[in-house]
């Protein structure tokens, strides 16, 4: 089976509120063997929720409506899912008596409007909400000849979680075929998009029984292996055959096969070599320190660094000659080796980091454009340098930046 989640709310429209719900209840409804297939979200119109109930009802097994519950004028979402299905609405003299006695606990006054909170979809069975005014709903049953099941629920979170946990996962359970999800997930560093999907798509083709999706970040992409089984050995068994070629042919570029990230990865690997790092940055600011940082634990590897924005502080806290950078720039090969040179000697680390460049958007040159980084790592066996030249806004181009030099900083130590 599939299923389809529509959150509704005008809100969500702007750029202030976005919908997390339905990433939960994603996740949820996968544990069940159930397949996402569609979510979309839809803004407080009668039209407009008419019709995208009355197309989720064609295309979709399972359809899950979030929010629009509540008892103001623009909470439609009882009306139109009844539209849809050509079926009356019938106020449900429990219900209403539950919300009544819910604001009288409180010492609260009832305002008329929350009455319509009590209204249910002929053939629905209303679904009790403690946390809250608004009660779900669960219809299960044929349209035009199809069998759908629809689920109401309320828009807060921390309500809509505990409904579904309490009235709606058993519900769904005993409804769904026996089937399972099993999924896989590699992440590959410094390699675009496009050049993975041209080495890797032969592989993936082949297995129509397996769903591949790649998402792009800055400087890393992601390969998303999803199968479904009617058991979980069988469901694993393909998505792991896919992603173990696939891994085969991307080699060292995969950083992990288990959803960790590059900075958490970067962690095992000087663990493992009983190795620390520090780091001297400039363009990235701190970005490079904050991510080694955000993983716990990273005080046993991590040194620490400076920020060396300026050409004076280049030399006085990473030992940057002040002739080298006027002979060469203070973006070059040159600076990034000994702002790596430097900071490892002077942080009596294992490895040293060294980043400048031109983050942007002003401060480029026809020699020197923005988008330009040097990135360095030296060792007792030497430095390494590399130069990129990155595309994007200033926060692209500063991830990419750090990307890259965590990335040098896993290949040095593998």
């Amino acid at each position: 089976m599939n299923a389809e989640i529509i959150a509704v709310g005008s809100e969500m429209l702007t750029p202030y509120r976005m919908d997390t719900n339905s990433l939960y209840l994603t996740e949820q409804l996968n544990l069940l063997g159930v397949e996402v297939v569609c979510k979309s979200v839809v803004g407080d119109n009668l039209r407009r929720l008419v019709a995208a109930a009355q197309h989720g009802l064609f295309r979709s097994d399972i359809l899950i409506f979030t929010g629009g519950l509540g008892p103001t004028e623009d909470d439609l979402t009882r009306e139109a899912v009844a539209e849809a299905l050509g079926a009356e609405l019938r106020r449900d003299p429990e219900m209403l008596t539950r919300i009544e006695q819910r604001f009288a606990a409180h010492g609260w006054k009832m305002a008329p409007n929350n009455i319509k909170q009590a209204d249910v979809i002929a053939g629905a069975t209303p679904l009790p909400n403690p946390n809250g005014t608004a009660p779900g709903q669960w219809l299960a049953g044929n349209f035009e000849g199809k069998d759908r099941i629809v689920v109401l629920l309320p828009g807060p979170p921390h309500e809509m979680k505990a409904l579904f946990e309490n009235e709606v996962r058993e519900r769904l359970r005993a409804k769904v075929p026996a089937a399972f999800l099993a999924s896989r997930t590699l992440k590959v560093a410094m390699l675009g998009e496009s050049a993975v999907d041209a080495r890797v798509a032969p592989i993936y083709k082949r297995y129509g029984e397996v769903d591949t999706t790649i998402l792009a970040g800055a400087g890393e992409v992601e390969l998303h292996f999803k199968s479904r089984a009617a058991t979980q050995d069988a469901a694993q068994r393909r998505v792991d055959e896919v992603a173990g070629l696939v891994e085969d042919e991307l080699d060292d570029a995969v950083y992990s096969r288990s959803g960790e990230s590059l900075e958490q990865i970067v962690g095992y690997w000087l663990q493992m070599r009983n190795a620390t790092l520090a780091v001297a940055e400039s363009c990235t600011g701190g970005l490079l320190a904050e991510r080694i940082t955000s993983v716990s634990g990273s005080s046993r590897y991590f040194l620490g660094g400076a920020i060396v924005y300026s050409n004076q502080l280049k030399t006085e806290l990473a030992g940057v000659p002040a002739e080298m950078i006027e002979r060469h720039g203070a973006v070059s090969r040159e600076v990034a080796a000994a702002l790596a040179e430097g900071i490892r000697y002077r942080c009596e680390a294992t490895l040293g980091v060294g980043i400048t460049g031109v983050a942007g958007p002003t401060g480029g040159t026809a020699e020197k454009p923005v988008g330009l980084v040097f990135h360095a790592v030296a060792s007792d066996r030497g430095t390494d340098v590399v130069q990129r030249n990155f595309a994007g806004d200033r926060k692209r181009i500063r991830r990419f930046a750090s990307t890259m030099a965590l990335d040098m900083v896993r290949r040095k130590l593998m």
